[in-house]
């Protein structure tokens, strides 16, 4: 069993699964670049832009769930099946990243130029015909597209029996079918919804749970249970564990985003209010404000002319403690299910408990 200083040091590097998850899709690439290669010699810095994207330094927190829904069903420590499974996970995460960059109109992903922007300034510095960011934006759909065939490619391919992967898949579709939903749901919020009215804050709940929380842990986690032969009971107890605790993980995020430092994140600070992103973060304030400061905060939301004052009213508000004490609520009701899990003898359960307190502790 890992030691409790490995797994609280980093507890997604726990049997080694995040180099061995970059291993997969360095190898992933090695040969879709091979296919590239022979499609057209154009085709060259699109490989390099997803090569790049894909082994910067991500977290790996979705396969690092994957695997350990794997081991928690009785899987081996050493599989190169589930290995790559968890890595098609990774594809669509960096699928979702595309899209989501160009959507938000965000300049940086990580540190570095976000896809768009990386074609936008090659458009730029070759000197080309028609409208740069046009180019931009048709170049991440198609890629962020790419990323999305390529991710279902790898699961089915990943190299274990058809019958594990035939119990895998639907879960791992389900996924997929949840986030997109979840996504257009929240791009739906800010020109449909209305932040004030008593509903905007279940909707905000749905778009998290969609969008983020099941996407992120829950249906990780039983997609690897599924993959290792995983009984129904262990399915449904993950997704008790699971579910609050990718909901905790994003409230973390979304305080995050408007309060964290960029060291730590790698976002400029208030990244999210330049967005205006709705999060639960924003509709408790919005509900915790006098209605002149809320409409203020409303107006601000995706302006961002006046950050500090906006990150001040959330705070007058009341909505951070709110977010940090539910974060606290849904931790105690993740690892009292977790506590309770038929999981498999082994590292699972202290690998697990440490996975969720790493996934939602501040860093601010």
């Amino acid at each position: 069993m890992p030691s409790p200083t490995s797994l609280t040091a980093n507890p997604v590097d726990a049997e080694a699964v995040r180099e061995r998850v970059n291993a997969a899709l360095a190898a992933f690439m090695d040969d879709r670049q091979a296919l590239l290669s022979t499609i057209s010699p154009q085709l060259g810095p699109v490989a390099d832009a997803l090569r790049d994207f894909l082994l910067d330094g991500g977290k790996r927190l979705r396969p690092a769930f994957c695997y350990w829904g794997w081991r928690a069903a009785g899987g081996p420590e050493r599989s190169a099946g589930i290995e790559r499974a968890a890595a098609a996970l990774e594809l669509l995460q960096a699928s979702a990243l595309v899209h989501d960059d160009l959507m938000d109109r965000s300049d940086t992903r990580r540190g570095l130029p976000s896809v768009h922007r990386r074609f936008e300034a090659m458009h730029r510095d070759s000197g080309w015909r028609g409208d740069r960011e046009q180019y931009g934006a048709s170049a991440a759909v198609l890629l962020g597209d790419l990323l999305l065939i390529w991710c279902d490619e790898l699961f089915q391919a990943c190299g274990l029996d058809d019958a594990a992967v035939r119990a895998g898949k639907p879960m791992f579709d389900l996924m997929r079918t949840e986030v997109m939903l979840g996504q257009y749901l929240d791009v739906l919020e800010p020109v449909a919804g209305d932040s004030t009215d008593a509903g905007s804050l279940e909707r905000t709940r749905t778009v998290l749970h969609y969008k983020s929380a099941k996407y992120t842990v829950e249906r990780p986690l039983q997609v690897g249970a599924l993959l290792a032969g995983g009984s129904a009971e262990l399915i449904d107890a993950l997704g008790a564990f699971g579910l609050p605790l990718g909901e905790a993980f994003q409230l973390r995020d979304d305080l995050l985003g408007v309060f964290g430092d960029p060291s730590v994140t790698g976002k400029p600070a208030g990244d999210d209010l330049r967005e205006g992103k709705r999060t639960l973060l924003i509709a408790h304030a919005m509900r915790g404000l006098p209605a002149g400061d809320a409409a203020y905060l409303d107006a601000q939301l995706g302006v961002a002319e006046d950050v500090d004052g906006m990150r001040a009213l959330i705070e007058k508000s009341g909505a951070a403690d709110l977010v940090e004490h539910r974060i606290d609520e849904l931790m105690d009701q993740s690892l009292a299910a977790l506590d309770a899990a038929p999981l498999a003898d082994g590292p699972a359960r202290a690998t697990l408990r440490a996975l969720a307190e790493a996934a939602t502790a501040r860093k601010y």
